[in-house]
């Protein structure tokens, strides 16, 4: 997969949905980089930060703990490691989605460092980590376990806040009005601005894809129409990472070991730097053992380290992105989830055929459930991970299917799973109808039932002997229709009750127990936090035959919190004025607070934490139905807008409708697009800040630009492969080898490389050098002012030739190099052999020096002092 030249247009529909074409699937990887960082530049350099452990040097000590986990868990060394061992077609179409950020950084006066090849591996790592159940759940059932006996377990294996999931479902062709199949969901993230998902499309010859980028990321990962076959994800709540408890044994010398099952095991130690934007900076220690890295811990606790397939594997399932654009069946998207790692989904697809696909994608190690609750020991080699990885299960689909992050399907893989409720619901609401067509979602997006209020309502229904205020509340309740309508003040009483219950609850003895332990990293406080572990849980201990609450004491807990929430509240506000959106931000400063209905078991599932916030903390962060009749009849949303620029009209544009549950039409049809512009190679150095520029009547403009090394690498690889360049030296070099040469020389302060931009047109590469950190310092008597240089002049693309076109330049350069006034002379070094550059080097005014021996060729030097160049 070689690429065939730069070049792209960005189209947009009417509310401001990039649609990127090119005739190359290489360069339109490049594209999409490049419009990634147009659209979702501070975005993008957020999650590049959080994934490199640098958040705290923008957005301060709030995102310390973060910092302090990424680098110990050495999320940036695994995406660069991964990237190391992809195949070589799926390595160039990452790195070309890099190479599109950083030509848009090169051209575009951002201050922002250009990305790593491995960055968006990084950043994919960086949100999925602590995904599914999470791994840090494991030190929660290992606190229940040590308290209240392992039989405690499972009544808290549930989702909860921290859980991030979704809904989603297929109606094969006999349940809709035109025959084919229609796929829908949505993700339940944290919502944020700009949105974590991008309404995206993507052309080439080869394939033409509409669906959601994650900003960061090349392709549409997990929520993707192709035309002919489209997919959705759930998350599967699948365990696949577990946690080790490791003995340390730190030495005199200063190395570390680690007991392991064969004894003592060397360990991976060094010291990184976070800095603070407040100044301040903190050193933070790196370790790794045979199971992982160690990510948490002390020598009175024990250390903890973490063990995952993307790590142990090298592995982040990026081979699969490329192969979903390129699919036309089900089969096709079956054979490319098989690369998926991480995070561990549920895959629905479908095809324009009929055929449809629901099975599981990802690594899960081969272990007993039993394993994987808590954290076991390094030294014991039961634990130990085996070689194969899980067979993951698959369903034949006859009619109708739900994944809802419950246990169906996948219940084997994991601990945490959400309660059946979401799924059982979907499932009603899609048998109410015999044919379904797409504009028939919005109403099971926006079904707001809360069937989990049932337990807490049958116990408030059995109270007696209440205050008069209490019995009306009760009354109130009794006839609610447990709709969590944002408009509902019922939903709002509900969720008075329901949290004092839970307050109640965590002041339990067996419960309070289980508090917050004040020493816990502030990343995992989310799965160790109680009350939101007994809101999550809350149904399940209200029931007469749990183990922790005498049916007594959840009578009198609720007879007094009803009393509570009467006594407290004369009135209430609507349920979607306080259950409010807390938007995070990318760009801080800025605050959204959002009304919403619905509830963490709605099918419009939007998660707050009873017993700490009746806000809501995760919600819809897209809308999505595809139809395999027609693209045409797809439709999706986002909760703010295709833009992620500060002030853009497609900014904010669809929130009003994603707040109302309403969905907007998919727009394929190029002729209703609005062009916005064509990226060419030559407009690329146009766009960009010159260092230097001259114009020659009758010769045109000439402007020196600094090379980008990324961005610009095909160019110089195709200069520095002309036979014509054989004496630059890098005839036999590949792309790779050249690439990483001028990212040398572009870390150097005293090395300096630039593109020739005559008019539109690059025309040669110019360097600058200080003779006395270069080789040639050492071959001869360097003076004070003295400045090098090299020039590879370009072939003629454009087929005209001009008169003493390389005597023009260098007159040019003249100027540049004596615009310094502490300059006073030029040194250069052709190959001895070059008769054809010496002679030019003549007639410019240069005079000949000895021949010197280099460490890659025989040299003759040349020198242009002040005097002579201000004569010419």
């Amino acid at each position: 997969m070689e690429r065939t030249g730069m070049a792209f247009t960005l189209y947009r529909d009417d509310w401001g949905v990039p649609h990127l074409w090119s005739d190359d699937p290489i360069e339109l990887s490049l594209a999409q980089g490049w419009e990634a960082a147009a659209d979702r530049g501070i975005q993008i350099e957020s999650e590049r930060r959080r994934a490199e452990g640098r958040s705290a040097a923008v957005r301060g000590r709030t995102d310390l703990d973060w910092d302090r986990f990424a680098r110990q868990a050495r999320i940036d060394d695994t995406g660069y490691r991964a990237y190391q061992c992809l195949d070589r077609d799926t390595a160039t179409w990452v790195h070309a989605y890099t190479e599109g950020i950083n030509l848009y950084l090169a051209t575009h006066d951002t201050g922002v460092a250009a990305w790593n090849p491995w960055t968006p591996l990084s950043i994919w790592l960086s949100h999925h980590i602590l995904f599914g159940s999470g791994f840090p759940a494991k030190l929660w059932r290992d606190r229940v376990a040590t308290v209240l006996g392992e039989e405690a377990v499972d009544l808290f294996a549930t989702d909860g806040p921290n859980s991030a999931g979704s809904n989603g479902w297929l109606i094969p062709g006999h349940r809709t009005a035109h025959g084919h199949p229609i796929l829908a969901g949505d993700p339940h993230r944290i919502i944020e601005r700009p949105g974590l998902y991008q309404q995206i499309r993507l052309a080439c010859p080869d394939f033409d894809v509409l669906g959601f980028a994650v900003p960061g990321v090349p392709g549409i990962p997990h929520f993707g129409h192709t035309g002919t076959a489209a997919w959705g994800i759930t998350n599967a709540m699948a365990d696949s990472q577990d946690l080790f408890w490791e003995q340390l044994r730190f030495h005199h010398d200063g190395h570390v070991t680690a007991l392991g099952p064969d004894g003592d095991e060397p360990v991976h130690v060094h010291q990184e730097t976070i800095k603070v934007s407040d100044g301040t900076s903190e050193t933070v220690t790196v370790m790794e053992t045979e199971r992982g890295p160690v990510i948490a811990g002390n020598n009175d606790t024990g250390w903890l380290s973490l063990r995952c397939p993307s790590r142990s594997e090298k592995d982040l399932g990026f081979a699969a992105l490329p192969e979903l654009l390129r699919a036309n069946t089900i089969a096709d998207i079956d054979n490319a989830v098989d690369h998926w790692v991480l995070p561990v989904n549920v895959v629905m697809a479908a095809d324009a055929r009929g055929g449809h696909l629901h099975r599981v994608a990802g690594r899960v190690p081969s272990r007993d459930r039993a394993d994987a609750i808590r954290p076991r020991s390094a030294r014991n080699r039961r634990y130990r991970w085996p070689d194969g990885m899980a067979k993951l299960p698959r369903h034949n689909i006859t009619d109708m299917a739900v994944m809802a992050n419950d246990s169906d399907l996948v219940g084997h893989l994991g601990i945490e799973f959400a309660p059946p409720h979401r799924a059982n619901r979907i499932r009603t609401l899609l048998n109410t109808a015999e044919k379904w067509t797409s504009d028939d979602m919005e109403r099971v997006f926006t079904d707001t039932l809360l069937p989990s209020a049932e337990p807490l309502v049958r116990a408030v229904s059995r109270q007696n002997s209440l205050t008069p205020a209490a019995s009306r509340l009760q009354h109130r309740l009794s006839q609610w229709d447990r709709r969590m309508e944002a408009g509902s003040m019922e939903a709002t009483w509900f969720a008075r009750l329901r949290s004092q219950v839970v307050a109640a609850i965590a002041d339990v003895p067996n419960f309070s127990a289980l508090a917050d332990d004040p020493n816990t990293s502030g990343v995992f406080q989310a799965w160790l936090s109680l009350r939101p572990r007994i809101a999550f849980t809350l149904e399940y201990l209200l029931s007469r035959d749990n183990l922790l609450l005498a049916h007594d004491q959840v009578e009198a807990i609720v007879a007094d919190a009803l009393e509570r929430t009467a006594a407290e509240n004369e009135t209430v506000p609507p349920w979607g004025s306080v259950h409010t959106v807390s938007v995070w931000q990318s760009e801080m400063g800025r605050e959204d607070r959002l009304e919403i209905g619905g509830d963490h078991d709605c099918v419009l599932s939007t998660t707050s934490v009873p017993g700490v916030t009746d806000g809501c903390v995760r919600g819809p962060a897209a809308r999505w139905v595809w139809d395999l009749s027609s693209r045409d009849r797809s439709r999706w949303i986002v909760p703010f807008g295709a833009s992620g620029v500060v002030g853009n009209p497609h900014e904010s544009d669809q929130l009003p409708l994603w707040q109302q549950g309403c969905l907007i039409r998919v727009v394929t049809d190029w002729q209703e697009l609005h062009k916005e512009f064509t990226m060419t190679e030559t407009q690329t150095l146009t766009m960009r800040r010159a260092t230097f520029t001259h114009r020659i009547p009758d010769f045109g403009t000439v402007r020196l630009v600094e090379v980008n090394p990324d961005a610009d690498i095909d160019l110089i690889h195709r200069w520095v492969h002309e036979p014509r360049a054989r004496f630059w030296g890098m005839n036999d070099l590949d792309k790779e080898q050249v690439r990483d040469i001028y990212r040398y020389l572009d870390s150097l302060s005293t090395h300096h490389v630039y593109l020739v931009v005559r008019g539109d047109s690059p025309v040669a590469l110019f360097q600058t050098y200080q003779p006395d950190a270069d080789p040639v310092g050492e071959c001869y008597d360097v003076q004070p002012g003295d400045i090098g240089a090299h020039l590879l002049v370009s072939p003629i693309s454009d087929g005209t030739l001009v008169a003493d076109f390389t005597a023009q330049l260098m007159r040019v350069f003249a100027k540049f190099l004596f615009a310094d006034p502490t300059r006073q002379r030029v040194v250069v070094e052709p190959d001895a052999r070059n008769d054809k550059a010496l002679k030019r080097l003549r007639r410019a005014g240069f005079a000949l020096g000895p021949e010197v021996d280099l460490p890659d060729k025989r040299a003759r030097l040349a020198f242009l002092d002040r005097r002579t160049a201000e004569s010419l």
